[in-house]
């Protein structure tokens, strides 16, 4: 691509030591955040300001795609409407009319969430190019009111990392392999992969994810992100390709929690299209997540810690990394709390994720207005795959499927109730709930690693933030693929876990930790980057 060189002289010299990503630039002469930093609160400034326009800012986020996207494959496709949108919303606020913070902001959305422009929603696979559906997704659709600009759509995991049982985080057939930015050939964390390296390293202002277990928080945690797994039911899955409808929830990554509580505001609440948002228990009003925003929140709070249900010895480096937050929590005035599990080690089963995907993968297949491939059901699917050759099977296998289909009965029998009512058991009283509920907690805190599978089975709430980083000198390690998983300078982060529908505390918790410790911007740079600033669009 145009300016690939460019990159490659940035990405050396930064690796070689050389050189650092700056933190500051200039545009028309006024200092001005890099787009690596930038926040919601900085473009608002800048536009209302007149030093750029939301065209502009699209132009210099897409030369950023252009850049980078040949290295790590972040990028599945972009708007091609979207210097149109930001010249519409130019002349918007030209006229006095802004409709809120995100007015003429790049957004980039996982590419399973569907809009009804001409981008695909593949999920990565080539067995959806092409497909057309009725309407955007709920998701697409509060963005746009919201102001925001739909950018690109971002690589993934395929089907959201619900294929294979020898695939790789963020790999897809439609998209290839995306790698992380802070380490040559890192694994992303999945299946929102290229959603956190696109925010990671500014190539929008901050993305969608969605997640059924660790989807949303393990690639935030891996590009030094905040990442938000809302409640289930608290953002709206229409039009989104699922999993599961026991589990799928749709959240913000961004750089900082101010950022991603802005982006929940804009995407949470009732929709008549997705039954589970009808428990939301505040109905169409929506927290306005900002105001919960206190940098001594965590003064007073009850914050718990499960400790049978942690893995001590996993992880020598994150674990010392977690037991520094635990003290600094504390030392801002927590309470910290022993609150174990009553079940320290379930054991769950497939059986809800696959019988879910069946019926709701041709719930999905089913509201195509185009459908390229005819395709109705997972045993469809599976054909397709296991036969259309750019799929690389049986190179990446369909097990999951298979284990999905030899169930014999999809999420209607009574067969898979029982082991639904065993994870809400499991994820409840005796999990995550019952802990919460036994010690009056206001969060449990878990390494982002370790906490996905204990809210994801009840449908709790996660807030991550970056915690810290594998040291400079740390030895490489490599999964079965080939992919870095742990090595010098790689994030890791840090987890609350809350009740059903807590973001505000979880996030009001999770600022404060934020804000008393500043890792991303006091951690290690990625060791590659775009270098293209607004100043190269407007002037410096």
């Amino acid at each position: 691509m145009a300016r690939l060189s460019n990159l490659v002289t940035a990405a050396s010299a930064v690796w070689l030591g050389i050189a650092s990503l700056a933190s500051c630039s200039t545009v028309k002469g006024v200092p001005f955040p890099a787009l690596i930093d930038v926040t919601i609160d900085d473009l608002e400034e800048g536009l209302s300001r007149g030093l750029f326009t939301s065209v502009d800012l699209v132009k210099a986020y897409l030369a950023r795609i252009e850049q980078i996207n040949p290295v790590l494959h972040v990028i599945n496709e972009v708007n091609p409407d979207a210097l149109t949108i930001a010249a519409e919303l130019d002349a918007l606020r030209a006229s006095g009319t802004t409709i809120g913070p995100l007015h003429g902001v790049p957004i980039i959305v996982k590419d399973n969430i569907a809009t009804a422009d001409k981008m695909n929603n593949t999920a990565g696979s080539f067995a959806l190019v092409g497909a057309k559906v009725p309407r955007d997704s709920t998701m697409a659709a509060k963005l746009r009111k919201a102001g925001a600009i739909i950018l690109a759509k971002a690589n993934l995991s395929q089907w959201a990392n619900y294929r294979s049982s020898n695939s790789s985080s963020g790999w897809s057939a439609y998209g290839g392999q995306v790698t992380g930015a802070y380490y040559p050939n890192e694994d992303p964390g999945g299946s929102s992969s290229g959603s956190g390296v696109a925010a990671g390293i500014g190539l929008c202002l901050a993305t969608l994810g969605t997640e059924t277990s660790g989807s949303i928080i393990s690639p935030a945690q891996k590009s030094s992100l905040v990442g938000i797994k809302p409640t289930v039911g608290l953002t709206s899955r229409y039009l989104v390709i699922p999993i599961s409808s026991h589990q799928d929830t749709i959240g913000p990554m961004a750089r900082t929690v101010k950022d991603a509580a802005i982006i929940l505001s804009a995407i949470a609440g009732p929709d008549q299209y997705d039954n589970y948002t009808s428990a939301i228990p505040f109905g169409d009003k929506v927290p306005d997540y900002v105001s919960a925003l206190n940098a001594s929140a965590l003064s007073g709070a009850r914050i718990g810690i499960p400790y049978n249900a942690l893995n001590l010895t996993a992880n020598p480096t994150e674990m010392a990394a977690f037991f520094s937050a635990v003290d600094i929590i504390k030392s801002a005035g927590a309470t910290i709390v022993d609150a174990n599990f009553t079940v320290a080690q379930p054991n769950t089963t497939a059986v809800v994720l696959g019988a879910d995907f069946v019926s709701d993968l041709a719930a999905y297949f089913s509201q195509l207005t185009y459908n390229p491939y005819d395709l109705h059901s997972l045993e469809d699917l599976r054909n397709f795959t296991q036969t259309f050759p750019n799929e690389t099977y049986p190179d990446r296998d369909t097990a999951r499927w298979d284990a999905a289909l030899d169930l014999g009965f999809n999420n209607t029998d009574i067969r898979f109730w029982q082991d639904y009512q065993n994870n809400l058991y499991w994820g409840g009283e005796g999990g995550l709930l019952g802990a919460i509920a036994r010690n009056r907690l206001d969060a449990v805190i878990m390494p982002t690693s370790q906490s996905a599978g204990r809210a994801a089975i009840q449908g709790a709430p996660i807030v991550s933030v970056p915690l810290s980083y594998y040291p400079a000198t740390w030895n490489v390690t490599k999964n079965a693929r080939g992919l870095v998983q742990q090595g010098p300078n790689i994030p890791f982060g840090l987890g609350f876990l809350g009740d059903l529908f807590t973001e505000e505390k979880l996030i009001s918790l999770a600022y404060a930790f934020e804000q008393k410790t500043q890792v991303r911007i006091k951690g290690p740079k990625p060791y590659i980057a775009p270098n293209i600033e607004l100043g190269d669009i407007v002037g410096f």
